[in-house]
């Protein structure tokens, strides 16, 4: 099995009418996020379907796909790298390497949301974090939030140290999409421990970007939410 054979199959399901939605939603127009991005207009359930089908297609193979110019054929082999996961642990050593030497290919939230817990997290796991901090430092605006969202990894395990450290080198982030991902990553804390989210807030609160505190108190009592909005906490 090839990667050439998945993208014929992936290509003979393109739906143009799709593909122009798709655009739109991911801003691909000039000087936005995904300036530039092609898509071909496939569902992401369907993409997931062949991911499973295509679990046995080998790291060379995956990793030609995932440097396509399509986005979906990007996202199918990150959901094929995913599914490889659960391999040896030579082979989880060796898909983490591909990912972090593709991340040019990694390249819009999505494809960052889908992988990067599980695949950078869950290999940094009980290991030296030090990548996840070279990654908040980028200028590579998608390495940056590969670091935040792999916290979710750690956070689903109940440790929330180096999610809210990252989150205080990304609070003078100027880009939106940071700010959701760290006020995503704060919410998700607060779900474990309510404590360590609102300890965390009462500290930076007030010199978040406006975005990140909405979502990160977004489940939070409607009174206490506009409490921490009107800085009166």
């Amino acid at each position: 099995m090839t990667s050439v054979e998945l993208s014929i199959i992936l290509r003979e399901l393109a739906d143009a009418k799709y593909a122009i939605h798709s655009q739109r939603f991911f801003k691909t127009g000039e000087g936005e996020y995904g300036e530039g991005d092609e898509f071909l207009g496939i569902r992401v359930p369907v993409l997931r379907k062949y991911a499973k089908q295509f679990s046995d297609l080998s790291l060379t193979e995956t990793k030609k796909l995932l440097r396509s110019h399509y986005h979906e054929e990007r996202l199918c082999a990150l959901f094929i790298l995913v599914e490889k996961y659960t391999s040896s642990d030579h082979e989880k050593s060796v898909i983490y390497k591909l990912y972090l030497d593709n991340t040019e290919y990694i390249n819009s939230w999505d494809l960052v949301d889908a992988s990067a817990y599980k695949i950078v997290g869950a290999y940094l796991n009980n290991k030296n974090k030090s990548p996840l901090y070279k990654l908040s430092k980028s200028n590579n605006l998608w390495e940056r939030r590969i670091s935040i969202i792999s916290t979710l990894y750690f956070i689903k395990n109940g440790e929330f140290e180096d999610a809210l450290e990252i989150s205080k080198v990304l609070l003078d982030d100027k880009e939106e999409l940071i700010h959701k991902a760290v006020g995503w990553m704060l919410r998700e804390v607060g779900k474990k421990s309510i404590e360590a989210e609102k300890l965390f807030l009462l500290n930076c609160y007030k010199k978040m970007p406006r975005m990140m505190l909405r979502y990160a108190i977004e489940k939070f009592p409607e009174t206490e939410r506009q409490k921490y909005l009107q800085g009166r906490i």
